[in-house]
């Protein structure tokens, strides 16, 4: 008999399903005290698995004391309050629940809408203070009016949708979706600068990157239309709060609805708090009773698949295969993700994608390992949490069609993977892993140069002209700014050469500024592979 606790008060429909099973006894634990990683640490010793949503963190100092726990089932999508690494380095598979709150999210942002359109919670406080306010309060009609989406993944798509039923022109800008796929959605695609002066209303569906991060702030606002309206329902420190306000009291942004703030919950003495034309809610998006029974349902089906059946499904870290072919493909599956980051991290465009397997590697099943690339590939467009069995169908999402195929055993390599972005323009359009004695990871061949380079860590990636000095230059740099080498890799063609770094500690903008401020180097790239 399996032991499962439910944590965070999370819909009684989990616990059905997995006493259904007839071999999970079921402990239901929604106190808040014992939801403290110490707390939890003392009482977790005995359960095989633990289903919790977000009030509950998992920290190594938990997983420690878990001596019996097989996986963690996050009923929703982030698992920012769970140590994956951690977990995966115990044998502890997690799990999350992607795509069950996408439609009760896309729905708030266009409630936000309509209610910002027409004022509505400014009239409701109005009349409860006795006012009749109805010309201060006139509103604006949607039918007919440009909808911006910025970002337009699940979410997004899905407010799409409901926006052309309300009879709006949509219009989106997203750098990792193609022009086809957003025209099957009978949306036109444009870029950001493009978007922002021609919508009326603007919502935001964009992860938290570092290009992301305050992306709405005082020049991005400057150039959208006079009396637009910002809904974000996305992640808070995507608008630059300060520089909202700026424009709501100049009259620039006629309104806003914010779901999500930088901190949660915000400082009262917040001044945006106070102005009359932001409408907030208490980041609400996935809050409704249909969306938590959908997450409950999904996690409890998946522990009770991995516990009772051994099938793993939305695993954040780890692959849907036995583990009998786990052991055997391990070293490749690591490599195939760090190769599809790699390729992510320097090329950062969304390209169709062909990947090539040829000697023993060909024994086994090769779809893990393209999950695994596509997973490491997408990673750099996305800070949501992926998965190798979601990573496919994300790429679908985003127009990226991908090719495998195999080929035959070369006689330099007993096995390799070769990973290659179509219709890429560049230098690095290709790359080359091996496995060498089945388990040391080796990156062979980055577009036309070979080399013998360790994929892993902090790792600075240099094209330059092939003249002399230029490794000394960059020893030289790295050593005036206290970057150690741990590994410097070179391969040579023609007049030119790429240069793989692995250094012990990453290293900031200033020394990359500072490498390709040197003489005969074209392009400083800095990757982090783990």
């Amino acid at each position: 008999m399996y032991k499962v606790m439910i944590r965070d008060s999370m819909s009684p429909l989990a616990r059905e399903i997995l006493e259904a099973t007839g071999q999970i006894e079921v402990v239901v634990d929604n106190e808040k005290a014992t939801g403290s990683p110490e707390a939890l640490a003392e009482i977790i010793d005995g359960f095989d698995g633990l289903a919790i949503r977000s009030g509950t963190r998992v920290t190594e100092q938990v997983l420690q004391k878990a001596g019996s726990l097989k996986v963690i089932g996050r009923a929703g999508v982030g698992v920012d309050n769970v140590d994956v690494a951690a977990a995966t380095e115990h044998g502890i598979v997690v799990m999350n629940a992607p795509g069950g709150n996408t439609v009760t999210t896309a729905e708030h942002a266009v409630s936000l809408m309509l209610s910002l359109a027409r004022n509505i919670p400014q009239a409701t406080a109005s009349m409860r203070e006795g006012k009749w306010e109805k010309k201060l309060l006139t509103g604006v009609e949607i039918t007919g009016k440009t909808l911006g989406i910025i970002g337009l993944g699940h979410i997004g798509r899905v407010v799409a949708e409901r926006a052309l039923g309300l009879k709006m022109k949509v219009i989106a800008s997203d750098p990792f979706v193609s022009p086809d796929a957003a025209k099957q959605l009978h949306v036109e695609l444009m870029p950001l600068e493009a978007l922002l002066p021609a919508s009326d209303f603007i919502t935001l569906h964009v992860p938290r990157l570092k290009e992301t991060i305050g992306m709405i702030n005082a020049e991005s606002i400057a150039k959208m239309k006079p009396g637009v309206r910002i809904i974000n329902c996305s992640r808070g420190d995507i608008v630059n709060l300060d520089d909202l306000y700026q424009a709501l009291e100049s009259g620039h942004v006629s309104g806003a609805a914010l779901d999500v703030l930088p901190k949660e919950p915000p400082e009262p003495s917040l001044t945006i708090l106070k102005h009359p034309h932001v409408i907030f809610t208490p980041h609400l998006g996935a809050s409704t009773g249909e969306a938590q029974d959908k997450v409950a349902e999904m996690i409890a089906r998946q522990i009770a698949d991995y516990l009772v059946e051994g099938i793993i499904t939305n695993a954040v870290n780890f692959p849907s295969v036995s583990q009998e072919v786990m052991e055997q493909i391990r070293p490749h599956l690591d490599l195939a993700e760090k190769m599809g980051s790699l390729m992510g991290q320097l090329v950062r465009k969304p390209h169709d994608v062909t990947i090539t397997y040829s000697g023993d590697v060909t024994r086994f099943d090769t779809r893990p390992l393209t999950h695994a690339v596509l997973k490491g590939l997408l990673g750099a467009f996305t800070d949501k949490p992926l998965n190798y069995v979601s990573a496919p169908a994300i790429a679908r999402d985003k127009g990226i069609h991908v090719r495998e195929t195999t080929s035959q055993a070369r006689a330099d390599f007993s096995n390799l993977i070769k990973v290659k972005l179509e219709g890429l323009d560049e230098e690095t359009d290709e790359i080359w892993g091996t496995i060498f004695s089945k388990k040391y990871p080796r990156i062979v061949r980055i577009g036309r140069m070979y080399l013998d380079a360790i994929p892993g860590g902090s790792m600075i990636i240099i094209q330059n002209i092939d003249r002399p000095g230029v490794i000394g230059n960059v020893g030289t740099t790295l050593g005036r700014h206290s970057i150690n080498i741990g590994r410097f890799q070179l391969g040579r063609r023609g007049d030119r050469a790429l240069c793989m770094v692995n250094i012990d500690s990453p290293a900031d903008d200033r020394v990359l500024e500072d490498i390709m401020a040197l003489p005969n180097i074209l392009t400083v790239t800095q990757v982090h592979l783990g």
